[in-house]
C-alpha cells in the first residue's frame, strides 16, 4: 500500500519515487520524531501505522483525512509475522512456531491482538473517510484495487499511468527494488542475514505451518470473535477461481 500510494501521487513515473525509501515517503506514525515533518509536509501527506483505534490520531475520526485499512486472512498474518520476529531486531525472537502461535493468539505481541484491531477499526469505520481492502484483493487483481483507491482519494489517472502503478506496485517487482523491499534498512533494525523482509507474498502460505489441532483451534476463536462482522477472507490463492 505505501509503494501504491506514491506511484498513484506520481500517475505511474517510477523515477518520482526512486530518490527516496518507501519508509521515508510513508513514514511510520508511530516514531514520535515523525511528528513535526508530518506538520509541515506539503499535502498530501501519507503516513502508515500498525496502531489500534483507539490510539488513532483524533483527526481521523473528524473525518479530516483518510484512512485505507488494509486487511489480510489471520492465519497467513501469523505466519508472515512469525517470521518477521525472526528477522525483525527489535522483537522478541520466537522459541519457535508452537510458542508464537499461543502468543499471536492471546494477544502478547506488538501491535496487540489481530481481533481486537481488525474489530476496533472495522465498527467505527463510519467515523472516518474509510476504505477497507484486503491483501487478497490486491494479490487477485491489482488494477482493480488500484481503481478503486484512486476513486477514494479522488485522483485521475489515464490508462497508461493505471497500468504503470500496477506494474511497479506487484510482489515481484517490488521484491526487486530496494526503495520498496526494505533491503537498505539498517541492521540495527533488520538482521538481513536471517530472511528478507518481502519473503513469499503469497495466500495460504499458513498451511505449511499450522499443524491440525491448531488450524481447528484457530477456526474456533475466528468463528467465536468474528461472528459480528460481515467480513469474508480468501484463505487460500487456490479459491480465487472460485471467486472470480
Amino acid at each position: 500500500m505505501q509503494q501504491i500510494l506514491c506511484l498513484i501521487d506520481a500517475k505511474g513515473d517510477l523515477s518520482v519515487t526512486d530518490k527516496r525509501l518507501n519508509a521515508d515517503r510513508v513514514p511510520w506514525v508511530e516514531l514520535t520524531e515523525n511528528a513535526k515533518k508530518f506538520d509541515s509536509a506539503p499535502s498530501p501527506r501519507m503516513q502508515v501505522s500498525h496502531l489500534p483505534y483507539y490510539l488513532a490520531p483524533q483527526g481521523l475520526r473528524q473525518k479530516k483525512g483518510k484512512v485505507i485499512y488494509v486487511a489480510r486472512n489471520p492465519k497467513d498474518v501469523l505466519v508472515s509475522y512469525y517470521h518477521f520476529h525472526k528477522l525483525a531486531v527489535i522483537m522478541e525472537t520466537p522459541k519457535d512456531f508452537n510458542e508464537f502461535f499461543n502468543k499471536f493468539m492471546e494477544g502478547r505481541v506488538c501491535g496487540s491482538c489481530w481481533f481486537d484491531h481488525i474489530t476496533g477499526w472495522y465498527t467505527h469505520k463510519d467515523e472516518m473517510n474509510f476504505l477497507y481492502l484486503t491483501y487478497e484483493e490486491m494479490i487477485q487483481d491489482l488494477k482493480a484495487a488500484v481503481l478503486k483507491i484512486c476513486s477514494f482519494l479522488g485522483k485521475q489517472l489515464d490508462e497508461q499511468q493505471i497500468a504503470n502503478v500496477v506494474k511497479h506496485c506487484t510482489f515481484e517487482q517490488m521484491k526487486n527494488n530496494l526503495n520498496a523491499n526494505y533491503e537498505t534498512i539498517s541492521e540495527s533494525l533488520l538482521n538481513h542475514k536471517i530472511g528478507k523482509f518481502m519473503r513469499k507474498g503469497t495466500v495460504g502460505d499458513w498451511k505449511n505451518h499450522l499443524t491440525v489441532t491448531q488450524n481447528e483451534m484457530f477456526d474456533q476463536v475466528f468463528q467465536e470473535r468474528m461472528r459480528k462482522l460481515p467480513l469474508k477472507f480468501v484463505w487460500d490463492i487456490s479459491e480465487f477461481k472460485i471467486c472470480s
